[in-house]
């Protein structure tokens, strides 16, 4: 009915511009002949106001079931009207009889075929009734018609033939309008339903996809694209894809991907739109319409946190292999040095040696007493102490080691510490005196990859980690230098025991660091660009469950697809 409504709007501005435009140029004309007018002045005013009164009618027209009675009221007023012009213009000579056509039309447009016939049969009585009354000479109004009887009464036949016949076949072209508007309603609504249904789609997938043109140019990005690069739509729209994903790599790709006519697929390491590191697997289909090719589809999956997690269970398969193996050799290495170093050090009280002999005892005493403490530490490496949790602030327990580190940082040249802890309390299930150590190795590692000094900035945050059932919470805490940086071919031996790219050192710092951060449930990794300095990141889980549950998922990482 809402349509109806409308439609009665139209049909209102129709009348006043045709009133206007026509019934006023006749009006002209008639002066400029010096004829009287009386027939149209009345009818135009009439028409303005019946006009204004429809349309205030229509404004507080509430009830929907008035509205077509209402459009009939109007339409029977109309001929009413054009009747009265027919009558006063020349009756069956009139050449404004063309209205009843007119308004036939619009009643068809306006109320479907059945208005538009009942319009036709009232037209034509009217027209008749005018017709007769003129040959019967039963007003004066207008002068005689100058036809004959039989004339008159042809014409009459023409033109109601022709009122009806433009009745049917304007009925018939509205019943078509009527149908085509309501299917193209149908389809419409059928076309937003699959719309809503595809967007819902793709924005509820996990995985991120994206389209392109036929250059390769990003056409669509996901939300979960969007939420996996960092990027938004705005940002990435109309840019080359292989852009977006800043690839490391410089012969990913195995083939040319302007001319993929099958899926390929490929995993290689991208930066965010924070230029943090991402592995993405990812898979290019051709996208065609009709059989042509018109771009690309691409679903990915961020495997950042998979493949981290596979090296992290490698590397703790193997450590703990070799903790078990080294842990028995140490101890049996461990007892004849202690007796040897007794030994050289009663000799060397006792025994009368010359300057340079007493040297070298010196040198052997001391390199026993390094051995032995090389020895401890990979003991405490392979077998450290069991784990003493409790609920600790980490921000607390980095303030605490931060005196110490400070202290170590004044016996380096042109060192300086920036700290951004994050905001409220990070708790925790830690030992804090493990968690120190994890500090104190991280912070030392770091000033020794400064030896000509530059800026360790030292930052704590809570994010999560995972999705759905298998999401835990994390606290973060990253050790970021500016120094040399390490070289991408030993990147993935740093934390083995004894490797080390020092001169001096035991190559087990970072090996207790990984220990000690792994017997907590959580993990830690690094980035590094040589010349450009490293970054630390060490993540651990709020409480002991998270953590059990996320060393559990680090176990078979492919589950978490």
């Amino acid at each position: 009915m809402e349509n109806l409504r409308i439609r009665l709007y139209w049909l209102m501005g129709f009348r006043v511009v045709v009133v206007t435009l026509l019934l006023g140029l006749s009006a002209v004309l008639q002066i400029g002949k010096s004829q009287p007018a009386f027939a149209f002045y009345p009818l135009i005013a009439g028409t303005y106001l019946v006009t204004i009164l429809y349309a205030l009618t229509l404004r507080y027209l509430i009830s929907a079931a008035l509205l077509q009675p209402f459009a009939y009221l109007q339409v029977g007023i109309d001929l009413l009207l054009e009747t009265y012009l027919v009558a006063n213009t020349g009756g069956i000579e009139s050449p404004f009889s063309v209205f009843y056509i007119i308004t036939v039309t619009l009643a068809n447009l306006i109320l479907r075929r059945q208005g538009g016939l009942v319009a036709a049969g009232v037209s034509v009585a009217l027209f008749g009734l005018v017709t007769n009354l003129q040959l019967s000479g039963a007003f004066d109004v207008a002068p005689p018609s100058r036809l004959s009887a039989p004339a008159t009464l042809y014409t009459f036949g023409v033109h109601s033939l022709a009122v009806i016949m433009v009745g049917l076949l304007s009925g018939a072209l509205a019943d078509q309008l009527k149908r085509a508007g309501q299917s193209l309603v149908e389809k419409e609504e059928g076309l937003s339903r699959l719309q809503a249904f595809h967007e819902n789609v793709v924005h509820s997938l996990s995985s991120g996809l994206f389209t392109t043109d036929e250059v390769g140019r990003m056409t669509s990005f996901n939300r979960a694209a969007q939420d996996i690069t960092l990027f938004s739509l705005d940002a990435v729209k109309d840019k080359p894809w292989w852009e977006v994903f800043n690839w490391e790599q410089t012969n990913l790709f195995d083939a040319d991907t302007s001319t993929v006519m099958a899926p390929y697929r490929f995993e290689g390491e991208g930066r965010r739109a924070d230029h943090t590191r991402m592995i993405i697997g990812m898979t290019l289909a051709p996208l065609t319409e009709n059989g042509v090719r018109t771009g690309l589809v691409g679903i990915f999956q961020d495997l950042t946190q998979i493949r981290d997690l596979e090296e992290q269970m490698r590397r703790r398969e193997w450590l703990a292999t070799l903790g078990e193996m080294s842990a028995g050799m140490a101890h049996e290495i461990r007892n004849p040095l202690a007796a040897l170093a007794g030994s050289m050090q009663i000799l060397r009280k006792d025994v009368q040696l010359d300057e340079s002999n007493r040297h070298l005892m010196d040198i052997a005493i001391r390199e026993t007493s390094r051995l032995d403490s090389i020895i401890t530490e990979f003991l405490l490496y392979a077998r450290p102490p069991a784990l003493n949790l409790k609920e600790y602030d980490v921000n607390a327990v980095l303030a605490d080691t931060l005196d110490l580190i400070r202290h170590e940082a004044q016996s380096h040249m042109n060192i300086v510490i920036v700290t951004y802890p994050g905001p409220g309390v990070m708790t925790a299930q830690i030992d804090p005196d493990q968690i120190k150590q994890v500090f104190w190795n991280l912070a030392t590692n770091a000033f020794e990859a400064m030896p000509a000094g530059g800026q360790l900035t030292i930052s704590t945050g809570r994010r999560r980690v995972g999705s759905g059932e298998r999401s835990g919470e994390v606290i973060e805490v990253l050790f970021q230098d500016t120094g040399e940086g390490i070289q991408k071919d030993v990147l993935d031996k740093i934390f083995l025991p004894f490797f080390t790219t020092k001169k001096r050192g035991s190559g087990l710092g970072l090996a207790a660091v990984h220990r000690i951060v792994d017997l907590h449930g959580g993990w830690i990794r690094v980035e590094s660009q040589e010349n450009k300095g490293s970054q630390f990141s060490v993540c651990l889980p709020v409480s002991a469950d998270a953590g059990l549950r996320l060393w559990h998922e680090s176990r078979e990482p492919w589950k978490r697809y």
